[in-house]
């Protein structure tokens, strides 16, 4: 009979090939891309969600579609809108004529998918958008007297379109707060570009199948959240969060941070270090991985100020100087 350590360690090894064939199976249809690629897996693993900025044309909804492929999960793409309304994400009360009369039934809406991508949700009303998020944190829907549940598996990975700001309702820093990772997709380079211009997403796409199945996912996730972190790491990454604070930055820094990281980031940070550890095929947490989740996870949780703005420092620099 195999013990508790042997378990372990073939999950371990379950997960470290799983995802190098994600990694290589995305990339027949998704080119470049690489750490964005490999932070939304980690993202996942850890049972979290992702807001992912860039400019239109970079292949978000295709990277979305792929996974759902890939890990055998339903997805939807909800294209958000300054007239959505939340019952157009969460579902509604519809009445339906039966046999014995009319009766209230409950549509459900695309939030009740596994993989769900909100395109552009800086377009949203706030109300819309404190859905979505409510949603994404209790991981369960309530309408009148009944309550839905959401997954598992469930992740949702939101994009906002940093050049085109009319018309917009940028997230709340409190609001943001809810994702657990912010990754910023940069235009490809010259080599990536030509690379892009000889795949033809269309065709792979359909070829593409499933490679982990929704147990193997759930068993991977489970795996995550036990992996170990020793007290000299987790004491790294305190430290790291509390020089986040406006008291405790350098002078120099003090007047571009209004409020530093929360609780919640730092739990995040953790749940990231993990998802990479586990990625790398590692069974505990180093101190490269708390350095390389850094920026992701606590960019979006630096609260910067009005002068930081104006002389161009944001978070990850402030970030990169404390690291």
């Amino acid at each position: 009979m195999p013990n508790e350590a042997n378990d372990i360690e073939f999950t371990a090894g379950r997960l470290r090939e799983s995802v190098l064939t994600l990694r290589q199976d995305i990339g027949r249809v998704v080119v470049g891309q690489r750490e964005t690629v490999d932070a939304l897996l980690c993202a996942l693993l850890a049972g979290g969600h992702v807001l992912l900025e860039g400019v239109p044309g970079l292949g978000k909804t295709l990277l979305v579609k792929v996974l759902g492929r890939l890990l055998d999960l339903s997805v939807a793409r909800v294209q958000f809108t300054p007239d959505l309304m939340p019952a157009d994400i969460l579902g509604s009360q519809v009445l339906t004529e039966g046999p014995n009369g009319p009766s209230l039934t409950f549509r459900r809406g695309p939030i009740f998918h596994e993989l769900v991508l909100a395109d552009e949700i800086n377009r949203a009303n706030p109300r819309t958008q404190a859905a979505l998020l409510e949603a994404m944190a209790e991981r369960q829907v309530s309408l009148g007297d009944v309550t839905h549940t959401l997954g598992p598996p469930f992740f949702v990975m939101a994009t906002e379109n940093p050049i085109d700001m009319e018309g917009t309702y940028p997230l709340p820093e409190a609001q943001a707060d809810r994702f657990m990772l912010k990754l910023t997709v940069d235009a490809p380079d010259r080599e990536t570009l030509l690379s892009i211009l000889d795949v033809d997403s269309e065709t792979r796409l359909p070829s593409l199948r499933a490679v982990v199945s929704k147990a193997d996912l759930l068993m991977f996730q489970r795996h995550v959240r036990e992996i170990p972190a020793a007290t000299g790491v987790k004491e790294m990454l305190v430290d790291l969060v509390l020089s986040t604070r406006p008291e405790n930055l350098p002078a120099d820094l003090r007047a571009f941070v209004t409020l530093g990281v929360s609780p919640r980031g730092a739990q995040a940070l953790l749940a990231a270090a993990r998802a990479r550890a586990a990625c790398e095929g590692r069974l505990q947490v180093s101190r490269e991985d708390i350095k390389a989740m850094a920026l992701p996870a606590l960019r979006h949780r630096l609260l910067t100020t009005f002068a930081a703005r104006v002389e161009g420092v944001r978070a990850d620099a402030i970030l990169a100087r404390l690291l």
